[in-house]
């Protein structure tokens, strides 16, 4: 029972962190972003904080992913 409950709280909190990183990452123009800003666009590598924060989503997304199955076993 524990444990479900624990990877069901897991599993609520990573969706709120991985779309809070998702919105965060506007290849335009940073944060400013997510309150209409950006215009010119155009391909840049990614660097520093904007690298990490990609890396990061994508290794939550598979936490994430792990821990629905995992919640899918519990309840079998």
């Amino acid at each position: 029972m524990l444990t479900a409950t624990l990877s069901k709280i897991l599993i609520a909190s990573l969706s709120v962190v991985i779309t809070a990183l998702i919105l965060l990452q506007d290849r335009s123009s940073g944060a400013g972003g997510l309150f209409g800003g950006g215009g010119d666009t155009f391909y840049q590598k990614r660097r520093g904080m904007e690298k990490t924060m990609f890396i990061l989503t994508a290794i939550l997304i598979v936490v994430f992913i792990g821990l629905l199955i995992w919640n899918l076993v519990l309840q079998a």
